[in-house]
């Protein structure tokens, strides 16, 4: 730490090799963020728990924290309606459950699992083998890289945009599975793409984040109308981009997809779209999916197709989780569909995500007996956790990704059964991201 004369804060910052460019506040050398914390009782903010406040300055805050501003804003828009999308709690209390919680903690899942006997553990892992051999074995390998891309692909974009060969090749192959099944139509080249026809679909991106998946979208297929959802802030946005296209309408929508009703966004109503994203974490795919299937009407948007890649099924939560029925057909019960997500993790909790043969072709039913007859019996150990220590990890990542298959094959069989012909792929090679899985639909084709 180096000290200095005038109004800014003496705070050094090693990385960036300078002092902190804040104003200090009064009777300090530091500003806010550098100031050495007070010993009082700090409380998590009960507008937004992401920071904490002194005790005695609660009320105070609450009065002006940046996030109220905005909260007031949200709860006036027409398309705002509180948890419209975030499940039904009827169906969750029809259910025992250890974890009656409504958000059930990474640290919860782990105690349902290491609360096991080890033959139930056991159990377990033969129904998931038992699932998975039955529903799971068409997920065929969809790595498209569309013509209608090239301009990405071949990096004959502004170059003010940001350009990462990984994101481009993944959101080249989302876009072109959703034009494989007939959701959108490549451009005449001889002719500006926003300007050939008059059927080209609105976009919808859920989980949005920068917007770049709608970027190359508008730039490769001539989308006429954008709407971003995103709950966050970012900097550098695709907007700014993206407003400079004329007849391109553009709305960003910063709300939570669990409180979003499509139905209400007033330019949306009757409108033919599309619904993407890229990597949607845990619960948001099955609140984007609740958000655009659950709810249709004469008015309603019109869905021509979706794409969306899932991803961090740890995150998972029965709540919102979209096919309940489906999941208990398997007869998965609650802790154990929590038990799964927790599994999940282990899929790509190490660089061994992109080295895991066909999960198909590996039993791990098979191979647990096999080591049983090597090395020692399951009585042997004497908690699941000493099996899970014990186990490989090549077979920890299996059944993690055996888990993930199971919580998206219960996804597309609810959009299906909604009226729309679903299917997943593999849209990447796992060497480029092991999180490769999309769900993809589309109206079915006339007979």
């Amino acid at each position: 730490m180096a000290a200095r004369s005038g109004s800014r804060c003496n705070f050094w910052l090693p990385k960036k090799k300078r002092s902190c460019a804040n104003t200090r506040i009064e009777s300090s050398l530091f500003c806010g963020n550098h100031s050495q914390r007070s010993d009082g009782q700090w409380l998590p903010c009960p507008i937004d728990p992401s920071h904490s406040v002194l005790q005695e300055n609660l009320e105070s805050h609450v009065k002006r924290c940046p996030l109220l501003k905005q909260n007031v804003a949200l709860s006036g828009q027409v398309f705002y309606q509180k948890g419209i999308n975030a499940g039904n709690e009827e169906e969750e209390e029809k259910m025992g459950s250890c974890c009656p919680d409504s958000l059930v903690t990474s640290e919860m899942k782990r105690n349902l699992v290491y609360s096991m006997s080890v033959s139930k553990f056991h159990q377990l892992i033969k129904k998931i083998e038992e699932v998975h051999g039955g529903i799971c074995n068409d997920i065929e390998d969809s790595h498209l890289s569309p013509e209608a891309c090239n301009i990405w692909f071949n990096k004959e974009i502004d170059r003010k945009l940001p350009f990462q060969e990984k994101h481009v090749l993944q959101q080249g192959s989302i876009l072109g599975n959703l034009e494989k099944i007939g959701a959108l139509k490549r451009c005449n080249k001889s002719v500006d793409c926003s300007e050939e026809n008059d059927d080209v679909p609105a976009v919808v991106e859920f989980g949005a984040g920068r917007g770049y998946l709608t970027q190359m979208l508008a730039d490769c297929y001539g989308v006429k109308k954008v709407y971003l959802v995103e709950r966050k802030s970012y900097k550098l946005k695709a907007d700014r981009s993206l407003r400079q296209k004329e007849n391109l309408v553009l709305e960003r929508m910063r709300i939570d997809i669990e409180d979003l009703n499509l139905n209400a966004v007033e330019s949306l109503q009757g409108v033919p779209y599309v619904a993407v994203g890229k990597h949607l974490c845990g619960p948001a795919t099955d609140l984007s999916l609740r958000c655009c299937l659950s709810r249709q009407d004469g008015e309603s948007p019109v869905l021509k197709g979706l794409a969306i890649a899932t991803c961090c099924h740890h995150l998972c939560q029965w709540k919102s989780y979209i096919n309940k029925e489906y999941i208990i057909s398997l007869g998965i019960t609650k802790d154990e569909f929590h038990t799964l997500t927790w599994f999940t993790s282990w899929a790509v909790d190490d660089d061994h995500g992109s080295k895991v043969p066909g999960v198909d072709d590996f039993d791990l039913t098979a191979s647990n007996a096999k080591e049983g007859e090597e090395e020692v019996e399951d009585d042997s150990f004497s908690s699941v956790e000493e099996v899970v220590k014990k186990m490989k990890p090549m077979e920890r990542a299996v059944l993690g990704f055996k888990c993930k298959q199971i919580i998206d094959a219960g996804r597309m069989k609810w959009v299906k059964k909604h009226g729309l012909d679903s299917k997943l792929v593999k849209y990447i090679p796992a060497s480029i991201s092991p999180e490769n899985t999309l769900l993809v639909a589309g109206k079915p084709s006339p007979c």
